[in-house]
């Protein structure tokens, strides 16, 4: 009797046992949720100047906007080249000198961050009414007689690497370029030597009182409306001098060449590369007596030309009312033209002297 009663007991507390134990069928506990994902950071936008650059209508910071331009006489002969500081001009002239020779006439809105400039040579009455035409002040190393005259006449500004009292505060000979190229394609100066002579306080560094720029600027894209291709455009200024413009869809600009070869900035070895080209007919001639068969070049009045932009060309027309009044163009019809936001190569040529080819 004594072994039943056990035996039940045990079994009681086995029975008790199993039905206090959860079973596996129960689910788990829900895990907690996940925290709300961050929300993604805007990106931040490029802070935009708010001047802008009237010689290419981009952005730039307004006290740079205000200031005179600088306009520096390059030389261009073989025997100099490469130049230093092309590929920071904002407009490049480039206007028959003498002889079968031209000249390059680097305009810069601003010097900051311009490094050498050069090699600087003379100056002729041409270049001067280009200089004149953005206010600009004069970069040069001597000039012819009619040159000389003038810029006392003109009241222009300049800065004389042979005259004047600058020239050993700014310019410079170049030890190896005077070892390899001559005495006359050694001269240079710098973006950052004009600067300080600047703030010297001995021009007005600020556009005249009343100047006013008449050019505007396509924002997007080539300004062409219609026009012809024009992706290879030569320039056959002398049978010494021959510019080439090939026009780079990828970077929308024309990549310029001379003397057969890429015309390069000898700063930093780049190619150089512009937003336009704008050819301008003109009256050139020798002047009647000079022993040095210098040029004179009608820099005012007006004529026609060629506007190349995005890939195509334009006739236009160009009209200056006298040697202090910017250039101003137009459209056949009259229109004023906008040129593409960049860099410009202007070309001033005598079409009974020079041929323009395209295609």
């Amino acid at each position: 009797m004594k072994i039943r009663v056990t035996l039940l007991l045990v079994l009681v507390l086995l029975l008790t046992s199993c039905g206090g134990r959860k079973t596996s069928s129960e689910a788990p506990p829900e895990p907690p949720p996940d925290p709300p994902a961050a929300e993604p950071e805007a990106p931040v936008e490029p802070e935009v100047p708010a001047g802008t650059n009237p010689l290419t209508g981009e952005p730039m910071e307004p006290e740079e906007a205000n200031r005179r331009p600088v306009a520096v006489m390059l030389n261009n002969l073989k025997a100099a080249l490469p130049q230093l500081g092309v590929g920071q001009a904002d407009i490049i002239y480039e206007i028959p000198a003498e002889g079968q020779i031209t000249r390059m006439l680097a305009v810069f809105q601003t010097l900051e961050g311009v490094g050498n400039l050069g090699s600087i040579r003379s100056t002729r009455p041409c270049y001067l009414e280009a200089a004149l035409a953005h206010d600009a002040l004069l970069v040069h190393a001597g000039g012819s007689p009619e040159a000389y005259r003038n810029i006392s006449a003109w009241g222009v500004d300049n800065m004389d690497g042979v005259r004047g009292s600058s020239d050993a505060e700014i310019f410079w000979r170049d030890k190896e370029r005077r070892r390899t190229a001559g005495y006359e394609h050694s001269m240079l100066t710098s973006g950052e030597n004009i600067r300080a002579y600047l703030d010297q306080g001995h021009f007005r560094t600020e556009y005249a009182e009343g100047y006013a720029v008449p050019q505007t600027f396509a924002e997007a894209g080539a300004p062409v409306d219609g026009g012809t291709a024009a992706e290879h455009v030569k320039l056959y200024f002398t049978r010494y001098k021959t510019g080439t413009f090939d026009y780079d869809p990828g970077t929308g600009r024309y990549m310029v060449g001379q003397y057969g070869k890429e015309y390069v900035d000898g700063s930093t070895g780049a190619q150089v590369g512009v937003a336009n080209v704008l050819v301008l007919e003109t009256e050139i001639h020798v002047i009647p007596g000079d022993t040095e068969g210098r040029l004179s070049v009608k820099m005012t009045g007006g004529g026609s030309g060629t506007f190349f932009c995005g890939g195509k060309s334009l006739p236009i027309r160009w009209s200056r009312e006298n040697r202090n009044s910017p250039f101003a163009y137009t459209t056949e019809d009259g229109t004023p033209l906008a040129l593409g936001q960049g860099k410009s190569y202007i070309c001033v040529m005598d079409p009974r002297t020079s041929r323009l080819e395209w295609s």
